[in-house]
């Protein structure tokens, strides 16, 4: 029931965020998520005296929604540059007392890269025309592949997807979410977009909903390694807030590329 009500929840304040917040509310809200994702991520990745570097590359870590927020796309690359001069220097002053620290400088690019430049590109793409529209797209892709996944490999799952990784995900959920995730982007997008090129969409929402997939992968991967069941336990029945956003933090980048390429194929 508490997995349930914070779904719920989860899915009212981010609807009200995109339909009613303002632009900078929005910005502010994905920058302090992020910030509690990276947080989470820290807490399973440093140890030992590495601790007491966790404020710093946190502040790091945010250097590209910042970037985004407030200067868009270069704003955020060129924020991203920065975080990692940044972050080569603190790992150069802080060597002495770290185990490894190439291990060390590896690891926290990644989660600054995986979770402050990959997450920024929520804002950019609230930022595009009709930007509200498309991640209402997204958030429906997203939804109906995780529900859709859940459903249908506890029905129909028998065939482990990938073990190694993430024990209870089945093929048959994976086909299921895609396929899910498919339905989900077409039914929003023929209702927010008059002239949507459905095929397009519908292949474009076929490909992320499996990208996706490759999003809750990764965050397997990452708590794996961590040893950790959950990658925190700020969402009663859900785990921690990276658990719930995995997905997403690949597939945002994913359709802004699409959105800013390709976008006059999306649409008729």
């Amino acid at each position: 029931m508490s997995r349930i009500v914070t779904g719920l929840i989860l899915v009212i304040g981010w609807l009200l965020l995109l339909l009613v917040g303002s632009y900078p509310l929005f910005c502010l809200v994905i920058t302090a998520g992020s910030g509690v994702a990276l947080y989470e991520f820290l807490r399973m990745s440093l140890s030992g005296s590495e601790y007491k570097l966790t404020f710093p590359v946190l502040v790091l870590g945010v250097f590209p929604l910042l970037g985004a927020s407030l200067w868009g796309t270069s704003g955020m690359t060129s924020s991203l540059f920065l975080a990692f001069i940044v972050l080569i220097i603190l790992t150069v002053v802080a060597f002495p007392i770290l185990d490894n620290g190439l291990g060390f400088v590896s690891r926290h690019w990644f989660g600054i890269f995986y979770i402050g430049f990959c997450g920024a590109h929520l804002i950019l793409l609230r930022s595009l025309s009709n930007g509200i529209f498309w991640l209402l797209v997204l958030t429906a892709i997203t939804v109906f592949s995780d529900t859709a996944a859940y459903y249908v490999g506890r029905k129909l799952g028998t065939t482990k997807l990938y073990p190694a990784l993430s024990p209870g995900k089945t093929r048959a959920g994976a086909i299921g979410g895609i396929i899910g995730g498919m339905v989900g982007g077409l039914v929003v997008a023929s209702i927010a977009f008059e002239n949507a090129n459905l095929v397009m969409v519908g292949l474009l929402s076929l490909f992320l909903s499996a990208i996706g997939i490759i999003g809750d992968l990764i965050e397997s991967l990452i708590k794996r390694v961590s040893g950790v069941k959950d990658s925190g336990q700020i969402l009663p029945g859900h785990g921690g807030l990276l658990d719930r956003c995995d997905s997403i933090l690949l597939t945002a980048p994913v359709l802004y590329y699409v959105l800013y390429w390709g976008h006059a194929a999306l649409l008729k």
